[in-house]
């Protein structure tokens, strides 16, 4: 693998790993609450990713999933199903799948150089590109995901931070937060138009 290939593997296993992380540990019921008037939760992101895994590095690599219900799961759907697990996938489940996904889509990564084709069926014309485009798109979606549950998992039980070992948060009291919040407040409420 050449370094270029490497670092923007690593980079997209940073990302997935940051969204195991924070979908980890929660019961069902909090993993399910939507917090966003559009529906988002933890596990209805975590189950598009794994779609996401085996769309572009299976689909646009010509490789069937080697997972049954996602072969049954990526032929014609609703357009928003990625986003709805079934109410008998549990949390651990989903982290699983996630995780054969990730398999799954490293073992075709692998296979190939960033110059080699690939296409992208619903791209339309864009969709004849390469690997390198397919993998800094894959590191985008994955990242911007992970910081959507970042923000969901902190609503839902004050989780924070990069990693379990890895916070990247100042080392502040839950007094110091509180008083960081209400500058932020205040500050906000300064600027709001007079009426």
């Amino acid at each position: 693998m050449d370094s270029t290939k490497d670092k923007l593997c690593g980079y997209l296993n940073e990302a997935r790993e940051n969204a195991i992380f924070k979908a980890e540990g929660l019961a069902e019921q909090l993993a399910r609450t939507p917090l966003t008037p559009t529906g988002t939760h933890i596990l209805g992101v975590l189950h598009h990713l794994v779609i996401n895994e085996y769309e572009y590095f299976g689909t646009c690599l010509r490789r069937e999933a080697n997972d049954a219900y996602v072969r049954e799961f990526i032929s014609p759907h609703d357009p928003d199903a990625d986003f709805l697990p079934p109410a008998e996938m549990d949390g651990l489940q989903l982290i699983g799948l996630y995780r054969k996904a990730i398999a799954f889509a490293d073992e075709g990564i692998a296979a190939l150089y960033l110059d080699s084709a690939v296409h992208v069926p619903w791209w339309g014309p864009a969709g004849h590109t390469t690997l390198d485009h397919l993998l800094i798109h894959a590191l985008a979606e994955t990242s911007r995901h992970a910081g959507q549950l970042d923000i969901i998992r902190e609503q839902l039980d004050g989780r924070a931070g990069w990693t379990a070992t890895l916070d990247l948060l100042p080392d502040y009291t839950a007094a110091q937060w509180a008083d960081h919040r209400q500058k932020l407040h205040r500050l906000a409420d300064s600027l709001a138009p007079e009426n």
